[in-house]
Parts: structure tokens; C-alpha cells; sequence
């Protein structure tokens, strides 16, 4: 996987000695504190953080996993640490990712959203996250409920880096119902960085210390 898609193409320190077997586990690396990581999360800082607190954890909410789902869509041909550090200003220029707010928003607030240097300023996906509010407002039973649909049962954690797939059957089916119901910018790879990052799979590699989030 590369990091115009997820954290897995930042740039880290050669993998250590996993401090369990001595073996050398690829995708892997001690860091400072002793804790062996996944290595994309002991790149820079604000990878660390991201890393041991929230990717993988669980994500539940419509509003929650909207701003998520928005946040996947934006990252699409950047690297994500761009989207994390303006995570702040995308939260502030799109009302919290409130579904409801951001379903009201009109034409000139799309014009707004473009001139506001905070975010990724890409017509095609701020138009996109504004229609994407309207069609989740609509929806019967909830977003929440909608994505959570899509979630595998709970799998053993990848071997290796090597071993942590692009897309999925399951990413595959969410993609194609999302784009059914009318929303836009969400394709099969896009969906699974999306269950990754929101906890609906777990695919830290076997042995980082980060802890599972589904029973």
C-alpha cells in the first residue's frame, strides 16, 4: 500500500529486533519507549500520535464516520499526512462534519470552501462532500449503521506489512453499495482505508503494542 492512499508510505527507520522472539519482524519497529509499532507510525510525530490513538480504534456515529469517509476522499492522490495536519481546518471549514450543516451548505459556501487555504482546495471533492451530506442525511437507517454493515468478522492481525491487502470483498461491496445510493469519491481502496482507520478491521501487524478494538 502506498501513502497516497494510507499512513503506510511514511518514511521510518529500518524495522528492530521484534523484542519478543528476536526475530526480525518486517513491518515492525521499536521505538524509543519500547513499545514495537507499526512502522508507518514511528515516522513523525504526528504519525505516532495517530498511530497509538486512533487508527484501528473503533469509530461509531453518523457524523463521526462521515467526517472520516470526507477526510478518505480528500487524502485521494496526496500523502494522508497532509489531511491530518489540516484535519483542524477541515473540521472547522465544514462545520464538524455535522451531516445536517453541512447538507444545508449552498453554492456559496462552496465558493468559500475554495478560497479557504486551510483545506485541500479541490472543487471536484468539496462539491463532492457537500452532496455526499445530502445523500447520508436521507439515509434510513443511519450512516453509521450503513458502514458498520460492511465490517468482517474479527481476523487475526497481518503477519507483515506485506501482508495487509489494498482492498477487500467486503470494501469491494461497500464501495459498490455507496456508490448505488448515490454518494460520490468512494471507491473499493478508498472504503478499506476507511474500515481501517475507523476500527471496522484491525490490520496493525502482529505485535504492535496498539490494542485491538473489537472483541
Amino acid at each position: 500500500m502506498t501513502d497516497d492512499i494510507s499512513p503506510f508510505g511514511a518514511s521510518v527507520a529500518a524495522p528492530a529486533q521484534d523484542p519478543v522472539d528476536g526475530a526480525l519482524a518486517e513491518g515492525l519497529v521499536v521505538g524509543a519507549d519500547g513499545h514495537a509499532r507499526c512502522s508507518w507510525g514511528a515516522g513523525v510525530a504526528d504519525y505516532l500520535a495517530y498511530h497509538d490513538t486512533e487508527w484501528g480504534r473503533p469509530v461509531h456515529g453518523d457524523d463521526a464516520l462521515f467526517e472520516r469517509m470526507c477526510l478518505e476522499a480528500f487524502q485521494s492522490g496526496l500523502s494522508w499526512i497532509t489531511i491530518l495536519r489540516k484535519r483542524p481546518a477541515f473540521r472547522r471549514a465544514f462545520a464538524g462534519f455535522a451531516i445536517e450543516a453541512v447538507a444545508a451548505f449552498t453554492a456559496a459556501d462552496a465558493d468559500r470552501l475554495m478560497g479557504d487555504a486551510g483545506i485541500v482546495r479541490n472543487r471536484m471533492k468539496v462539491d463532492a462532500t457537500l452532496h455526499n451530506a445530502k445523500v447520508a442525511a436521507e439515509l434510513p437507517t443511519g450512516l453509521s449503521e450503513l458502514l458498520w454493515s460492511y465490517a468482517p468478522p474479527p481476523r487475526p492481525r497481518p503477519a507483515t506489512r506485506a501482508d495487509v491487502p489494498a482492498l477487500t470483498r467486503e470494501s469491494t461491496a461497500m464501495a459498490k453499495d455507496l456508490k448505488k445510493r448515490g454518494f460520490k469519491f468512494v471507491g473499493p481502496t478508498t472504503a478499506y482505508a476507511l474500515m481501517q482507520a475507523t476500527g471496522m478491521v484491525d490490520d496493525h501487524v502482529a505485535g504492535c503494542f496498539a490494542p485491538s478494538g473489537r472483541p
